[in-house]
């Protein structure tokens, strides 16, 4: 029989978990794997070897068509981690019911989980968030490598906090402009995004990551960090205290200039909350 010392404690500690899948349908996106990998101590390849519903006296805040589970699994390989793991793991996850109503059956299933360890408790480990158990599959796993690799860059794109200015300056010819947005980020690091627009030339614009303004700068390439740092960070309009314009029409031009790069951006898929 499976602890009832750990049930009791656990419980409490699956209150902070939410409810998680166990397919990959709709398939996640790569914005729905960022925000999974992004400062999860632990990225777990591991297989289900035993599981048991927790009685719903047990299982507060669990949603309605769902179980929770008391699962048991053993280490495959450790994808990612800042802390040890060790061979055998415990957790708890809260699944579907099938459309029958009945729990599915887990036992053999290969998973990937966004863990973080449970404190003073060795082999506990809790899922940080929404889909935090995945089915494991090759195709996957190659998706994500990436991702986690970049997130440990030293060269990863800091997160954006929020845009704290924007100046347009139109130039002497008719058509001609120039917006400057300035960006805040944790780390205080400065990020700027560049709007340069020519008379008979289509708007060019680009992202520094450095405290150098430069006109030469590109746009980040979709599916990369650089741009999961912008498209889901970024609000869809220019904040008014941000537009350091006094001119009616400078400031008209700076908020056409970032929605355009807003529209350029493109929106930030998400399967998940």
């Amino acid at each position: 029989m499976f602890s009832k010392t750990f049930f009791a404690i656990s419980a409490a500690v699956a209150l902070a978990v939410p409810a998680a899948s166990q397919d990959n349908a709709p398939r996640m996106t790569y914005a729905d794997l960022v925000q999974l990998s992004d400062g999860t101590p632990l990225v777990i390849r591991a297989e289900i070897r035993k599981q048991a519903q927790v009685s719903p006296e047990r299982a507060p805040g669990l949603a309605p068509g769902f179980a929770r589970l008391y699962v048991e699994a053993r280490t495959g390989s450790l994808i990612a981690g800042t802390v040890p793991v060790g061979e055998e793991l415990k957790y708890l996850v809260d699944v579907p019911l099938d459309a029958k109503g009945k729990v599915p059956k887990l036992k053999k299933q290969e998973v990937i989980l966004f863990a973080r360890p449970v404190a003073g408790r060795p082999g506990e480990i809790q899922l940080v968030g929404t889909d935090a158990q995945l089915l494991y599959s090759p195709e996957l796993e190659n998706r994500l490598r990436p991702i986690l690799a970049d997130l440990v860059s030293p060269q990863a794109p800091p997160k954006i906090t929020r845009v704290s200015d924007a100046l347009a300056v139109e130039g002497t010819l008719v058509g001609e402009s120039e917006t400057q947005l300035f960006l805040d980020t944790e780390e205080d690091g400065p990020v700027s995004v560049t709007v340069v627009r020519r008379p008979g030339q289509a708007p060019r614009w680009g992202v520094s990551w450095t405290e150098i303004v430069d006109q030469a700068a590109r746009p980040p390439q979709a599916g990369t960090l650089e741009w999961y740092r912008l498209a889901c960070a970024l609000p869809r309009d220019l904040p008014g205290t941000a537009n350091l314009a006094q001119d009616q029409r400078a400031r008209d031009l700076a908020a056409r200039d970032y929605a355009f790069v807003i529209d350029q951006l493109g929106p930030c898929e998400r399967t998940t909350d």
